[in-house]
């Protein structure tokens, strides 16, 4: 079974989302790639210059029960895009990541069926964080039969900044409506978008919930549902969201 985009609009109305590329992204992710006609996948902002992660390259799973990160390390100096930035080779992470989720999910219902995927991601060889993240999310919208379509910012001409960036992506992509994900309405200025007559929407995303064994803990990666529900139980999951 295949699950189609959910936008329903007139043919006139295309909807246009946008994110960072993604390490092993949570649920609302691919919801929002559902959820939009295009997702610009952000390759060309500036990597954060602070902090010892962020969602490119870690995510939270459950170890022991509690959600713990799970990090992919870089190498990164300076102001660099994020397609510049490239994991830090001299460790062996992708193992250790490995040896991590299955000794803590080993016990989960799906494990045996769906860890040999994960197992595929994490091992996948890319050394740039952007096109691993794409790379990896590609793989994953096939194997759970979502229907989405991928667009590169780099892609897109525009040499805009800020919301007026935004915007541009969305007329470049074809879009009529950008679609944000919640808790931008805190900091996102709709002023500009309703003045270019491009539809500001918010995602309104609601977590499905499915059984982790104890207390729920929503906004796990993606691997956490393959491994608990596998591929058929997560895109059921999706599909009902």
């Amino acid at each position: 079974m295949t699950v189609s985009p959910r936008n329903t609009d007139p043919d006139s109305t295309r909807v246009v989302a946008a994110h960072q590329p993604t390490f092993l992204p949570w649920l609302g992710w691919f919801d929002k790639a559902l959820r939009a006609d295009v997702l610009i996948v952000l390759d060309d902002v500036q990597w954060p210059r602070e902090g010892s992660g962020n969602w490119m390259n870690r995510v939270r799973v459950l170890v022991g029960g509690e959600p713990r990160w799970l990090t992919a390390p870089v190498r990164h100096s300076g102001v660099q895009r994020v397609d510049e930035v490239v994991f830090d080779e001299a460790q062996p992470w992708r193992q250790r990541l490995a040896r991590t989720l299955e000794h803590n999910y080993r016990r989960a219902p799906a494990f045996d069926a769906a860890f040999p995927l994960v197992d595929e991601l994490l091992r996948n060889p890319e050394p740039r964080v952007a096109a691993y993240n794409e790379s990896n999310a590609r793989r994953l919208l096939d194997a759970l039969g979502l229907e989405a379509r991928l667009v590169r910012s780099s892609a897109l001409p525009t040499e805009a900044t800020g919301t007026q960036r935004l915007i541009e992506l969305t007329r470049e992509a074809g879009g009529t409506v950008y679609m944000s994900g919640d808790g931008a309405e805190g900091y996102l200025d709709a002023g500009p978008f309703a003045d270019s007559g491009v539809t500001l929407r918010f995602q309104e995303f609601r977590h499905p919930r499915y059984p982790q064994g104890r207390e729920f803990v929503a906004g796990l990666s993606i691997v956490d549902a393959l491994l608990r529900c596998g591929l058929e139980g997560t895109r059921a999951l999706l599909a009902d969201g």
